[in-house]
């Protein structure tokens, strides 16, 4: 269980802090809840049920794990599927885990992928944009809090391990 003040990954609205928890009555039945909101929009507060198994909450990664994150960058991703539904439903299922080795993977391959395409001078999928977007920048977010530094910084510093040098 969390406590009041931590921050923590929280499905698809990424970094959140939890400011209160307490007991609520919905529906005749009274739970423990957490009342928490995004760091990025502090106008929006969540309420979610503190046994809610229907979404993933997790605690921030710590230094040296974030540190191994990057690393990975340095590898291939996650395997290229040249069918795009399939392809669609492999990513999604593994950033749904929750595991950041993993999702780190896709955004690397989805990454590598579109600037393969600007070289190229082709169309990058909307929806793998959509899901690298969205994924990215919740990733990102939450390597930026753990080494104490910012979102542009990390963007900067993946994108240089990553881009291709074009052929001059």
């Amino acid at each position: 269980m969390f406590i009041i003040g931590d921050h923590i990954i929280y499905s698809a609205h990424g970094l959140c802090r939890i400011d209160d928890i307490r007991d609520e009555t919905v529906s005749g039945v009274t739970k423990k809840y957490y009342k928490l909101h995004p760091l990025e929009n502090t106008r929006v507060t969540i309420s979610t049920p503190v046994d809610n198994e229907k979404v993933v909450m997790l605690k921030l990664l710590q230094k040296e794990e974030a540190l191994e994150i990057i690393e990975t960058f340095k590898q291939p991703g996650a395997e290229w599927d040249n069918q795009p539904n399939s392809r669609l439903k492999q990513y999604s299922q593994l950033i749904n885990t929750g595991d950041r080795m993993q999702i780190a993977k896709v955004i690397n391959t989805l990454m590598r992928k579109k600037f393969e395409s600007q070289l190229e001078k082709k169309t990058f999928y909307e929806r793998d944009y959509r899901l690298l977007n969205n994924t990215q920048i919740i990733l990102f977010q939450e390597l930026a809090r753990s080494l104490d530094t910012s979102f542009e910084e990390i963007n900067k510093m993946i994108n240089d391990i990553i881009k291709p040098i074009p052929a001059g």
